[in-house]
């Protein structure tokens, strides 16, 4: 049996030797300084007990003993959690709960304490985790697990190839993070730390990664995903706490980084008005919303060739990417299996718009302890992504339309309903609607159409606390406009179309 993830990341480093490959502050890390500390912690984790399969929570930032964590909770094949920053007590609690251990970075809350666990707040406290209805685990300090003896032998990679290797969460808008599963042999299977598996697009990608900026937390599925692309095509990943572009790529002289849309509307903005020496960069991947012709075209007016456009989602990974030469718009030609098929499931001919069902080598296999939302998403061996397109006659993909009711904000999907849900609970409220408009801070913003209920004015303000606190501040309505009645359609349902439109 093959060797499952990380195997070939840990060869990768050992092979890299000496070879600079992270730069966190005044720090330069190389590939085997980075080894030993995969070595350390995974020494520690087994020692605290983690087992393969045993859920294991990673409250950690950006830095080389935050990525070694995670290749390391990979190695003892546990079942790893990322917890991102901006979820609400509520969602971060819905992650917490079911996982065993909690490995943080994060500093004692008195002087002197050297073990602890983490609170639904992400707070620490001594012992095991207490108060009613909080998730129970066990936590480890990650400068516990560094202190561990390394004795300079490879770690044995325990993972099972069938065994549930992380939980992406998605957004939270249905009120908590909605968990998709991926196996190790999923992970496995993978093609960022393999370069004979790279698509063409990546291979022109790939080289440009020489000092690639990562930011936000390394739990990330695109930042270690495009992380161990830059350390297989012999990149250096750059570490930026909180990036403020263009300056950030500037300081760090980065050649490549992520970016959402919102944030790339910013850079050629910012770019446009006050020029600024970006001679080293070379890559911008974006993605999660799509972008413009127009847009492109303007962006690579002012940054030049260096926008890759991707597509993909948190159940399948990448589908598809378009490079700075593919006609702006299109997503380049899929490397994976993609079927674009008409309402009854048919497939259809190039030109003709349908939904999108692929299949990667490293979808998931589902959601977490969610079979009827499984059951709607995989589907025989497919992932329906309920994402509208076609497919030109050389094979090219466009995105014309979505078949699901959500607001893309920063890159992360949600949901309608919910907004509409928690809206509508207000005593000011009788009916609530709510579509996606464009924004240039955030991509798309949630608009909400209201029925008001009688003798009463809603508030924006309120409502966008009401929802805050439920759902989180991305949810929250950023344009409110009350309604006598909702236009329907000529099935009877209510006509959002119309309501983006302006009636």
């Amino acid at each position: 049996m093959a060797e499952q993830f990380p195997g070939a990341v840990l060869d990768l480093l050992d092979e890299a030797g000496d070879r600079p490959v992270f730069e966190h502050g005044d720090r330069v890390v190389t590939a085997a300084g980075l080894l030993a500390s995969v070595r350390r912690v995974t020494r520690g984790l087994r020692a605290a007990g983690v087992r393969p399969g045993d859920g294991v929570a990673l409250l950690l930032g950006v830095g080389p003993e935050a990525f070694a964590a995670v290749l390391a909770a990979h190695a003892v094949g546990a079942r790893v959690v990322g917890v991102r920053p901006g979820l609400t007590e509520g969602q971060r609690h819905h992650l917490l709960v079911g996982t065993v251990y909690q490995v943080t970075d994060r500093p004692p809350g008195r002087a002197g304490e050297r073990s602890g666990t983490v609170d639904a707040a992400g707070g620490t406290a001594g012992g095991r985790l207490g108060g009613p209805g909080a998730p129970d685990g066990t936590v480890l300090l990650l400068d516990d697990l560094l202190a561990a003896e390394d004795d300079g032998i490879r770690p044995p990679v325990s993972a099972r190839p069938q065994d549930i290797a992380r939980l992406i969460h998605t957004s939270g808008s249905t009120g908590v993070p909605k968990a998709c599963a991926q196996t190790y042999a999923a992970m496995t299977a993978a093609w960022a730390a393999h370069p004979d598996r790279w698509p063409p697009a990546i291979r022109e990608l790939a080289p440009r990664l020489e000092r690639f900026l990562v930011f936000g937390t390394l739990a990330s599925q695109v930042m270690l995903e495009y992380g161990l692309l830059a350390l297989a095509a012999g990149g250096t990943l750059v570490t930026a706490d909180a990036p403020a572009f263009p300056d950030s790529l500037v300081r760090h002289r980065a050649t490549g980084s992520v970016i959402t849309v919102a944030r790339l509307t910013k850079l050629v903005a910012s770019v446009r008005a006050r020029p600024v020496d970006l001679g080293a960069l070379r890559a911008l991947m974006v993605s999660g919303s799509p972008v413009g012709a127009a847009r492109l075209r303007e962006a690579a007016d002012v940054l030049g060739p260096v926008v890759f456009h991707g597509y993909g989602q948190t159940e399948t990974g990448m589908i598809s990417m378009a490079t700075p030469h593919d006609e702006p718009g299109s997503l380049g030609v899929p490397p994976v299996e993609l079927e674009v098929r008409d309402a009854e499931g048919r497939p259809v001919p190039p030109g003709t718009d349908g939904e999108l069902f692929v299949r990667t080598p490293a979808q998931g296999c589902g959601y977490w302890g969610e079979p009827e939302s499984t059951a709607e998403v995989f589907t025989d061996g497919w992932v329906r992504t309920r994402d509208i397109g076609h497919l030109d006659g050389e094979g090219r993909l466009w995105l014309t339309g979505r078949a699901r009711d959500v607001i893309i904000v920063n890159a992360d999907v949600h949901y309608a309903g919910p907004v509409e849900r928690v809206l509508a609970t207000h005593p000011a409220v009788a009916e609530a609607y709510v579509v996606a408009v464009p924004d240039d801070s955030t991509g798309e913003a949630v608009h909400a159409f209201v029925v008001p209920a009688a003798g009463r004015a809603p508030d924006l303000g309120e409502l966008r606390a009401l929802v805050t606190a439920e759902l989180g501040g991305a949810c929250a309505p950023t344009r409110l406009t009350p309604i006598e009645e909702v236009p329907l359609t000529a099935a009877g349902k209510p006509d959002k179309r119309r309501l983006a439109a302006g009636g």
